[in-house]
């Protein structure tokens, strides 16, 4: 049976092709680790991973590669960011929407002293903007928000968020998980001081992989979580001061980096706005199919508006599951169905435990993807 991938919002699929020919050419032709030595495949190495910081510098309207660092993925990154950043007696506002990458770190340090609020949403998942200002205490170090749900596809005001953390001089750090490469991003337009994002999902790179660009000041007040070799500063056994080899110690994932920076290539030539466009084309589509489906509940805000192509259905009255795994087995459409790493998101949005099943469309979907997993929504909720 033919299949569709419908679950980009974990992993996007396929990927370009460049990026498995890159990681294969690392493996084959190169083989030699960045920092480490002074030969040719060792400089090359180190050049690509150079130009991997310098794409995704640009990428995001972010200035210094120094400040760029590549992290085992977004969970990593995240957890650099607040294991780093937040000391006992520190203050940290998050969102109602947040995935476990943020929460269980919180959890973790409300043990050794941090404490942490949510910032309500609606019942759409949207940030409620005007209650911000209140909560932020003088011991508050930290704000950070999943830039758009990985359950409901709700974009937040990021924006709006940044300008009020700015005018309080307290720190912004975004989890954009479910936007790099889907839409496009100002580091400083946005007033962050921490930046994360994986290369798995929207920017269209191999998982194990990701990055956490930092604010120079921001950077500096990081405790590193993890130390070794960094192939600098060889004579001390204290890491080295200068960024990005503070916080960036061990060996890196080479193929990885020459996968990833295969991705970005083939993103920036079809631009980020392109992909917008596309993801907001197909969002329309599925939207307006949906509401002649009476059987399926929609999960989320229910325009193209202030969304990206992620989307949560319940099937009252019926097992999601049960849902989920005939969608494959009968249609050949490929779901999330559960939780999907984020409780808090879903007790904000009504559906917890229940859980709900996750649709999110990519690049390499089409129109008739899109037609196909409508047609299938209908025939289970009816049957």
């Amino acid at each position: 049976m033919h299949t569709i991938y419908l679950d980009n919002a974990a992993t996007s699929f396929p990927k370009p092709p460049a990026v498995g020919a890159r990681m294969r050419e690392y493996v084959d032709e190169v083989g030699a680790s960045v920092g480490r030595s002074s030969y040719q495949a060792a400089q090359q190495a180190g050049l690509v991973t150079l130009r991997l910081r310098q794409r995704l510098g640009a990428l995001f309207g972010f200035a210094d590669p120094a400040y760029v660092i590549l992290t085992p993925g977004n969970t990593w990154g995240l957890n650099l960011l607040l294991k780093g950043a937040l000391r006992p007696g520190d203050h940290v506002l998050v969102s109602g929407m947040e995935h476990n990458a943020v929460m269980r770190p919180l959890t973790q340090l409300a043990r050794c002293g941090v404490s942490f609020d949510r910032i309500p949403c609606d019942a759409q998942g949207r940030l409620l903007v005007d209650r911000v200002q209140a909560m932020l205490r003088t011991n508050t170090r930290l704000v950070l928000l999943a830039h758009a749900s990985n359950v409901s596809g709700t974009v937040q005001d990021a924006a709006a968020v940044g300008a009020l953390c700015a005018a309080r001089g307290v720190p912004f750090a975004l989890d954009a998980a479910q936007t790099a490469g889907h839409l496009p991003l100002d580091f400083d337009a946005l007033h962050l001081a921490a930046l994360s994002v994986p290369a798995h999902k929207g920017l269209m790179g191999p998982q194990g992989m990701g990055a956490l660009l930092l604010r120079p000041d921001f950077a500096a007040s990081l405790d590193p979580l993890v130390s070794g070799g960094t192939g600098s500063a060889s004579d001390s056994e204290d890491l080295p001061a200068w960024f990005p080899d503070r916080l960036e110690p061990g060996t890196p994932n080479l193929p990885g980096i020459y996968g990833w920076d295969a991705a970005l290539d083939y993103l920036v030539s079809v631009t980020v706005e392109a992909v917008a466009a596309h993801d907001r084309a197909l969002s329309a589509q599925f939207l307006a199919g949906l509401r002649d489906i009476s059987g399926v509940r929609l999960i989320g805000p229910d325009t193209p508006d202030g969304r990206v192509a992620v989307f949560s259905l319940d099937f009252p009255g019926k097992d999601n599951a049960e849902i989920a795994a005939r969608l494959e087995e009968e249609y050949g459409i490929l779901t999330r169905c559960g939780l999907h790493c984020a409780p808090g998101a879903h007790r904000t949005l009504g559906t917890f435990p229940r859980g709900t099943v996750r649709l999110s469309f990519g690049w390499f979907n089409t129109a008739q993807d899109v037609d196909c997993a409508l047609r299938a929504a209908r025939a289970v909720s009816e049957a």
